[in-house]
């Protein structure tokens, strides 16, 4: 199992932003992920300094998100939709897609699902609940 550490995370969003204003070839990873970094143009500044990236502390204070974390749970969540896992996420996620008419917006509500998933398999010792999770996005996409 490939474990990028944060560095290599960090490397790799900020290669995937030059790449992409550069015209470069990317490969299918990077390319999903230059996906992702359009649907955010906020964290373009976090990506031109590679260097700045590396030693930047992203601790929440002042409310400023992590562009890392939050790029690394899309490509997450479209990996586990390419593959159906946890079984069921695919068919969980496209709903919630139609319903809010955002594949963007469904990501951030999986991410949350994600998130707390994570969350309570920390706090209690336990391998992630994929069923928990699923669950979890099903009720957000039957939701109003």
């Amino acid at each position: 199992m490939f474990t990028p550490s944060q560095a290599d995370v960090r490397r790799f969003f900020c290669a995937v932003r030059a790449k992409h204003l550069t015209g470069q070839p990317m490969d299918a990873l990077e390319t999903l992920a230059g996906q992702w970094l359009e649907e955010h143009p906020e964290y373009h500044p976090e990506l031109a300094d590679v260097e700045a990236a590396l030693v930047k502390a992203y601790d929440g204070s002042g409310g400023q998100a992590n562009p890392f974390l939050h790029l690394s749970m899309h490509l997450s969540i479209s990996e586990q939709c390419s593959i159906d896992q946890p079984r069921g996420i695919r068919q969980a996620v496209e709903l919630l897609a139609s319903r809010r008419d955002s594949l963007h917006g469904a990501h951030h509500e999986a991410m949350e699902c994600l998130g707390e998933m994570l969350w309570e398999s920390q706090r209690s010792g336990r391998p992630p609940d994929g069923e928990a999770y699923v669950a979890c996005v099903q009720r957000r996409a039957t939701r109003n």
